[in-house]
């Protein structure tokens, strides 16, 4: 009988370390305090831990400064607030805050020892809209990896760039404020993320439009060197020329011109100094009725250094393996639903000078319908292909890492465009595959569910390896415009040629005239 005992409470005095061991990790401690989070499944969810001051009053248009301790337990069950930004249905002014960085966590994790590949997610919105709280992408999670969603300031408070500014900060530089504090969330992730069983030696940075234009300039900014060990760009990069003039279509600005768009906002808003337009409400910069937009990173020589194409060429950025994907029907999302054949091709004269009999070739618009796809085409290519493009190529030239071009293209009933024209996947549609969507209605979404599991598997199998390829995968070779290496993602996986080439190549040596006329442009002022 004591042998029976015995054997019982070794069975469960067994059972129950099993037990603890199988625990998602609730409570941990990070730099400034203890955090718990909540279960959600087999994961362990923080949905708010800042990793900033608030920046408010003397801290707005500064850099981002450390978050201060507090005592006890800090429970992370709700998101933060979303930036202040525009509102929209869903998306409320009592839900904004310029007391806004904070990031959130989901955890396979049963222990801070298990050092776990990390993803860390930089969401989109064009620099003024979204938020971080939007998905904590928890299929991705249960693959066995840590995911960081983090915030940054938006708008006119985290791009406004000015000469005031300038002259307050001890590195000359004014803007990039939102890029900032994306680096200084991925510094927290390198001294924190153990404590939630991550790996701080293999953290990969991911984002979507806006995030992944800013995947794009911190593979390029020395400040994020050694931060994140791989990157994965969905419908973004950052390689056009810039001027000193406040950013235009297809060129990007200095210091110099963001400084003269700040200048014009402060007159927009009728305050005599940058004393009064801190004192200011923040949905007075950001929100509806400001009616002065626009505000975008800019070439400071601190953040961003340079041209970034420029910069590849030379082999100056931060060289780890990439995989940048874009989709097939990006433009469907942004093309107006009633553009009539003569304003497109009046707006085309506009947009290209010299170049547009060439640019209505590629992108014909004799008929409205026509017209809609040609402004579509056009968006997506000047926007998202030819930056994918330029920098898979640049780095598959310049780089040690593998660059690897993705092309979803997989035909759904399901899109974020409502357009009975669109003939693709448009921009954002990629999150539907990421987000379980599709994966979790099989019955109703068959080829989209596989395509699903298939890029979670390859995004995931680059995040622990910086390569995408493991047994049961088509082989995805890295990038080489000579052959067949792009991964199209259409009613499974396969390689292709560079889609869409002529287009493409007639947006490359637009870009390229346009490098070279703003290089001369500033040369001559040198000279003179």
């Amino acid at each position: 009988m004591k042998r029976l005992l015995t054997t019982l409470l070794l069975v469960c005095a067994v059972i129950t370390v099993a037990d603890v061991a199988a625990q998602p990790l609730l409570r941990t401690h990070v730099e400034t305090g203890d955090v718990e989070g909540i279960a959600d499944g087999t994961l362990a969810v923080y949905k708010a831990i800042p990793y900033a001051a608030p920046p408010v009053g003397d801290l707005r248009w500064r850099e981002p400064q450390p978050a201060k301790a507090w005592e006890g337990v800090r429970l992370c069950d709700k998101f933060g607030p979303l930036p202040p930004q525009p509102t929209r249905p869903g998306r409320t002014a009592d839900m904004m805050s310029e007391d806004c960085l904070y990031l959130g966590i989901a955890t396979p994790a049963k222990s801070t020892a298990d050092r776990l590949p990390v993803m860390v997610w930089i969401h989109g919105g064009g620099f003024q809209t979204e938020w971080y709280g939007g998905d904590l992408w928890k299929h991705l999670a249960q693959r066995g990896v840590v995911i960081v969603s983090v915030e940054y300031r938006t708008g006119a408070l985290g791009f406004m760039a000015h000469p005031e500014l300038t002259k307050e900060s001890k590195n000359g530089h004014s803007g990039n404020y939102g890029l900032l504090d994306q680096i200084f969330a991925l510094q927290w992730v390198q001294r924190n993320i153990s404590s939630f069983g991550g790996d701080p030696t293999c953290v990969t940075i991911f984002g979507e439009s806006a995030g992944a234009i800013s995947c794009s300039m911190l593979c390029a900014s020395p400040l994020a060197k050694g931060l994140f060990h791989r990157c994965i760009s969905q419908s973004g990069g950052s390689f056009a020329p810039w001027s000193d003039q406040p950013r235009s279509l297809g060129l990007d600005a200095s210091q110099k011109g963001a400084e003269l768009q700040g200048i014009n906002f402060q007159k927009h808003l009728k305050k005599k100094n940058l004393k009064q337009m801190r004192k200011m409400d923040a949905m007075a910069l950001c929100g509806n009725d400001v009616g002065f937009g626009g505000f975008w990173p800019c070439v400071d020589g601190y953040v961003i250094c340079d041209d970034q194409y420029r910069l590849y060429e030379r082999g100056e950025y931060n060289d780890v393996p990439v995989i940048v994907m874009t989709n097939s029907d990006e433009g469907a999302l942004f093309s107006p639903g009633n553009i009539k054949a003569e304003n497109y091709q009046k707006q085309v004269r506009q947009i290209f000078g010299s170049w547009a009999d060439e640019a209505l070739k590629v992108y014909p618009g004799n008929t409205d319908d026509e017209a809609w796809h040609g402004n579509g085409d056009a968006f997506r290519d000047m926007g998202f292909a030819w930056p994918s493009f330029a920098w898979v190529s640049l780095q598959a030239k310049t780089g040690k890492s593998g660059a690897y071009a993705a092309y979803l293209a997989q035909p759904s009933t399901r899109s974020f465009s409502n357009d009975r024209r669109r003939k693709g996947v448009a921009h954002a549609d990629d999150i539907l595959y990421l987000n379980g969507e599709f994966l979790t209605q099989p019955e109703k979404y068959p080829a989209e569910s596989a395509v699903a599991e298939i890029m979670q598997q390859y995004w995931v199998n680059f995040a622990k390896t910086g390569n995408p390829n493991a047994k049961g995968l088509p082989y995805w070779p890295t990038f080489d415009d000579s052959k067949p290496t792009t991964m199209q993602f259409s009613n499974g996986a396969s390689l292709i040629m560079r889609p869409n080439r002529e287009q493409v190549d007639f947006v490359d040596r637009y870009y390229k005239a346009k490098r070279e006329e703003t290089e001369g442009m500033r040369s001559k002022k040198v000279k003179r």
